[in-house]
């Protein structure tokens, strides 16, 4: 059945550094704390945590709003609980196939997964159109025309930030 849905991937950035680093423990607990502020930020914009993806997950919405003030929150509470590792993103949406009842596939799925892959830490990217869906007070920054890895066309990205303070340098 086709769909509209908006999807975001997250995913903390350097995390199989820091499990060789500090160890299983350390990382468990890193993602204790991070898997707890998804599960409250989902509830809190409506957003369904589709899967579980080790440090990271793929969140969907049925308003593309929802899923990008949630991943701004994300980002923010992330930077808020001072863990030693950062989040970066990516959103997409658009018209998918819902398949067997639980699971997406289409552009906008795999689109919204390079876009995550591509974001370095503290960003958010997503294509031009859903700018005008960040949050009040945040703003989306244009990012070019970026090459996505398995897509034939470059894509017009913009880039959001929401939990560093203007101004910050970004790592």
């Amino acid at each position: 059945m086709r769909v509209d849905r908006w999807f975001a991937f997250v995913d903390l950035s350097g995390f199989t550094a820091f499990t060789d680093a500090e160890g299983d423990e350390a990382a468990t607990a890193v993602l204790s704390q991070f898997r707890g502020v998804v599960r409250e930020t989902a509830t809190d914009f409506t957003v369904r945590i589709a899967k579980w993806l080790g440090d990271g997950c793929m969140l969907v919405s049925v308003e593309p709003e929802a899923v990008v003030a949630a991943v701004c929150r994300l980002e923010q509470a992330v930077d808020d609980l001072q863990l030693p590792l950062s989040l970066h993103a990516g959103c997409a949406g658009g018209p998918v196939i819902l398949l067997e009842g639980d699971d997406y596939t289409g552009r906008a799925v795999n689109l919204a997964a390079r876009l995550a892959a591509v974001a370095p830490a503290h960003e958010i990217y997503a294509p031009a159109d859903l700018g005008p869906y960040v949050p009040d007070g945040r703003h989306a920054e244009p990012a070019g025309m970026i090459a996505v890895p398995g897509f034939s066309d470059p894509v017009e990205v913009v880039r959001f930030g929401c939990g560093r303070a203007a101004g910050t340098v970004r790592a």
